[in-house]
């Protein structure tokens, strides 16, 4: 914990969260993106499911001896996500017999289930377990923002040259198995590219962050936005807010940094809804299609 004074807050603050901000941003840039996704897929627990599983997957390498900022827990949480996406692949059917929204909450059930059984025989695992909830964002150092920014850049230029299939089965799936497209590939393709940035988003920032990030921005942007690039431009811009309010309020008031920003995301959120509500009152905040 640290101790501030008046005089000392500003120049503080900004050694403080410097870091833990820019990859804020980071977070920000790739999950609003993907939650638009999510949102359009109709699978909004996806991103909670895949991030619980990286996080069994670092939990069975933390009782077998590594740390969480080890490449071997990595390489288990990414492999344990990797099986996840076929799983949620092979479950995607033309005919909706059961609902994929179903599956995802199974999975996501058993996974917690599964880490919790692991870290109740793991030494310190009740700190394992608060850590894959809210992350650690102040440990984060310039090094890691850049090694991340990176990762993520290469995945949405994985993106941009599969936007075409991607947008085309998020939004019409029906239009993408009557034009030939293989369907389940490519939903394997997005989700695993998907698994990559959720492992990845974990180990920093935790699940219950993880989910925010992908799910809240993207809300605003459907809120207030019409157009793909719309949706987007709000949901960085409020991403970006939230987290200089989440971020300052947890320094100010001394508290857990990743549960707080989420906390405000939630505030936010609920603000934005009423105060839309009460510029346009027949509007009414519903699914996208």
């Amino acid at each position: 914990m640290i101790d501030y004074n008046v005089g000392a807050l500003p120049a503080e603050l900004l050694a403080l969260l410097w870091a833990p901000f820019l990859m804020c941003l980071v977070l920000t840039g790739i999950h609003a993106y993907l939650g638009v996704h999510v949102l359009a897929r109709e699978v909004v627990f996806v991103d909670i499911a895949l991030a619980q599983i990286a996080a069994l997957g670092a939990t069975a390498a933390f009782m077998v001896g590594y740390e969480m900022d080890t490449w071997e827990s990595y390489a288990s949480g990414l492999s344990a996500t990797l099986l996840g996406a076929v799983v949620l692949a092979s479950t995607r059917s033309r005919r909706r017999h059961v609902s994929q929204e179903a599956v995802i909450g199974v999975v996501y059930a058993v996974s917690s289930a599964a880490a919790v059984l692991l870290a109740d025989r793991a030494p310190h695992g009740t700190e394992q377990v608060r850590t894959m909830l809210v992350g650690n964002l102040l440990a984060v150092r310039m090094p890691e923002v850049a090694k991340v920014a990176t990762l993520y850049a290469l995945i949405g230029l994985f993106h941009w040259l599969c936007r075409r299939p991607f947008f085309q089965i998020s939004t019409d799936p029906d239009a993408a198995y009557r034009e030939g497209w293989r369907v389940r590939l490519w939903d394997f393709l997005f989700y695993a590219s998907f698994g990559v940035v959720v492992t990845s988003s974990v180990r920093i920032a935790g699940v219950l962050l993880v989910f925010s990030y992908l799910i809240v921005p993207a809300l605003a942007g459907i809120l207030l936005g019409r157009t793909v690039t719309q949706k987007l431009l709000i949901g960085w811009g409020f991403g970006t807010l939230v987290s200089v309010i989440g971020m300052t309020a947890s320094a100010v008031l001394d508290l857990p940094t990743g549960a707080t920003v989420v906390c405000a995301f939630g505030l936010t959120l609920i603000a934005l809804w009423v105060a839309f509500q009460t510029v346009r009152p027949s509007t009414r905040l519903t699914p996208p299609a």
